[in-house]
């Protein structure tokens, strides 16, 4: 069964060979898709092609009435949940904050009556022009959501901001134009994945923690609205150039980070594997020199407790991994802590996998959910989040 219905207009961008894996991706996560082709866009990529990847004719022109009843680009706007324009060119942009409609893709823009998304791609000095940005000013007030761009190397040669967005932060942009915004003007504060203690200037300790859990709690964190911050130690995973991503590889970064943005956020959720202990730091190289090594480590500070203590006007979330005494251990952590929710897990079922089992702990209730992905685990992590704030909202207001 197809989710949702996207119009995707693809413009005169040299980026337009690029909308044929689009369009791939889109059907792999089950969106129909209707391509619009402006006339320039037909130097770049060819109709045959897109219709083959999409399943449906390409339109082209608003004067092509051999099908329908000539109102074409009233029509698919009414069955449309999104218009998507990748790649946008500069010219593009310009017509649309000119509100001009000389096409099928410029009326489908002005006639819509769903979301409209526009993925920019052109050379670096198009871009930063005061024209462009002008025009990308204007059609941000007018509702328009822009996705990118991305900064890199172009087709031109020239290394910078212009490129169209990677796919994966592409989508986020897309799921968030189509889903029910829960967290918006909210901000969230995510700490992910795991700290890294150095021994000498060669080696290391850390964790197995992959920082996925981290990484899907801030993509669906983003999705739902937030603006989400996310304090990245060790991770496997790279995060979208659409979240904001601080690095923070050991436990002394962790805490400063954590501690200088905490206050502008409204939710603190941290997801990392923090070191409780690191090794007395030696300088050059540790000699193997015996067959035993001893390492003398010191604890480091809870910085969880920390925030608890001092910023407990946020609402607070915690990760809790045990070995043993799953809830016994939940509990007293969260009351200790002095945190709104823990997320409890065991070791063996969740750090290093993508699956987990969880139990949500506040200080009501326990919520058991089941084995499942991170990525679905998060998702109903923040949800419950989103409960609990608007419980204590309504009863604020009450009293």
């Amino acid at each position: 069964m197809l989710k949702k219905k996207i119009l995707l207009g693809v413009t005169g961008s040299i980026a337009a060979y690029k909308s044929a894996e689009l369009i791939r991706l889109l059907r792999k996560n089950n969106f129909f898709v209707q391509v619009i082709l402006s006339k320039s866009a037909k130097k770049f990529v060819s109709s045959l092609t897109l219709q083959a990847l999409s399943g449906n004719p390409v339109l082209e022109s608003m004067w092509d009435t051999s099908e329908g009843n000539g109102m074409e680009h009233i029509n698919l706007t009414r069955t449309a949940d999104l218009i998507l324009i990748a790649p946008a060119s500069a010219n593009f942009i310009a017509k649309l904050a000119n509100g001009l409609a000389d096409d099928l893709l410029t009326n489908l823009c002005l006639a819509r009556s769903c979301p409209l998304l526009i993925a920019p791609a052109m050379n670096i000095e198009m871009f930063k022009n005061k024209a462009t940005q002008r025009n990308i000013e204007i059609i941000k007030e007018d509702g328009i959501l822009i996705s990118g761009p991305d900064s890199g190397e172009q087709a031109c040669g020239e290394i910078g901001l212009g490129r169209l967005i990677s796919f994966e932060s592409m989508m986020l942009d897309i799921n968030k134009a189509i889903s029910h915004q829960i967290f918006s003007n909210k901000k969230i504060l995510i700490s992910s994945g795991a700290t890294l203690e150095k021994i000498d200037e060669a080696r290391a300790i850390t964790n197995l923690s992959s920082g996925l859990m981290g990484l899907s709690l801030a993509k669906a964190a983003y999705v739902m609205g937030a603006n989400v911050t996310v304090i990245s130690g060790q991770s496997n995973y790279e995060f979208p150039s659409n979240i904001k991503t601080i690095k923070a590889i050991d436990h002394e970064s962790m805490y400063q980070s954590v501690i200088y943005n905490i206050e502008e956020n409204d939710i603190y959720i941290s997801a990392a594997a923090i070191s409780d202990y690191k090794p007395s730091y030696i300088k050059g190289k540790l000699k193997k020199e015996s067959e035993k090594v001893s390492l003398e480590l010191k604890k480091t500070k809870d910085i969880l407790s920390y925030v608890g203590k001092h910023f407990n006007q946020k609402f607070l979330v915690g990760f809790a991994a045990e070995s043993e005494n799953l809830i016994k251990n939940a509990k007293e952590k969260l009351i200790l802590k002095n945190l709104d929710i823990l997320i409890a897990n065991e070791i063996k079922h969740s750090m290093g996998k993508t699956k987990a089992k969880m139990v949500i702990v506040d200080h009501h209730k326990n919520i058991f959910l089941p084995e499942a992905e991170k990525e679905v685990q998060s998702k109903i992590i923040l949800e419950y989040i989103n409960k609990k704030m608007l419980e204590v909202k309504t009863h604020d207001s009450i009293n």
